[in-house]
């Protein structure tokens, strides 16, 4: 199977986790600060950050093979389908946040690591890192503004 091939698969698995753990009525009736994006912006900022993702993983890859770079990308991928499982699937704002941390860390190393391969694949991560950003703090300011609306269960 080609590096490409196999990329795409895992970003398709990783992107498939939004689309099965979706906003849905609680997440609606959530009280959201004013600069929370429209939600028809979600997907489609999600795929070009998802091509940009997989094209700079392609670029690392194709020059360092199925290493510990690749690994730690995979670990990332891990991260970032959990996210959707934490905030929508189980309500948890608080686990979502510290998960969303630990990609926001991932997202930032893996730009100082594939920089070291190719500015261009470390670029392509950047705009990933300003979205995460600011997901990070859309997810601090919602649980912060629903203390009682995260799940204990």
């Amino acid at each position: 199977m080609s590096n490409l091939l196999i990329i795409v698969l895992l970003v398709i698995a990783t992107a498939s986790s939004g689309g099965f753990f979706k906003p849905d009525e609680w997440y609606f009736n959530l009280d959201k600060p004013s600069w929370t994006p429209p939600p028809w912006a979600f997907p489609v900022v999600w795929t070009v950050l998802y091509v940009a993702i997989a094209a700079a993983a392609y670029i690392v890859i194709q020059s360092e093979g199925w290493g510990w770079l690749a690994a730690l990308w995979v670990v990332h991928l891990g991260l970032n389908a959990a996210w959707s499982g934490f905030f929508f699937g189980m309500r948890r704002m608080d686990i979502a946040f510290v998960d969303v941390c630990f990609l926001w860390t991932s997202i930032a190393v893996l730009i100082v690591l594939f920089a070291q391969v190719s500015l261009l694949a470390s670029l392509l991560m950047v705009p990933y890192l300003i979205w995460v950003t600011t997901a990070a703090a859309l997810n601090w300011q919602v649980w912060s503004m629903n203390p009682d609306a995260t799940s204990r269960a």
